[in-house]
């Protein structure tokens, strides 16, 4: 067996709060890669009410910690697809995942649902790897 716990580290990106009970986009917290050299963002969803809502994953990034210069992630600079971290009503308790491969400093995520009027749980996860120091604590 392998240790896993002291290669990764992990940092809050959506906060589980109230459900989502309409179309304002969910924006994660700004993850600052420095020390890491891989970062993904995990989509964990709950029950999802509405019978025909959809949401959308977009993942920008920047130099500026509060990324005033935000610009989308070019496509080649994903590790996976936003078409595959994107969700409809149908993924309850699913997970969706997109892995961040670009040299800018700071990643946000936002998911924007469209046609949501029901209760929505989602909740999001970053997940740092390759870090320059070891173990992580």
């Amino acid at each position: 067996m392998r240790d896993i716990a002291s290669r990764l580290d992990f940092k809050p990106g959506l906060t589980p709060a109230a459900p989502i009970t309409d179309n304002t986009p969910l924006v994660s917290r700004i993850l600052d890669r420095i020390g890491y050299e891989s970062a993904a963002f995990v989509v964990m969803t709950g029950q999802l009410v509405d019978a025909d809502a959809t949401f959308a994953v977009t993942v920008e990034h920047g130099d500026a910690a509060n990324l005033s210069d935000a610009t989308a992630v070019p496509a080649d600079q994903l590790n996976g697809t936003l078409t595959g971290a994107s969700f409809n009503f149908a993924a309850d308790d699913t997970i969706r995942k997109i892995g961040y491969v670009g040299g800018k400093r700071y990643v946000r995520v936002t998911i924007t649902p469209a046609a949501n009027s029901g209760n929505a749980f989602i909740a999001g996860l970053w997940v740092l790897g390759t870090a320059n120091l070891k173990p992580v604590a």
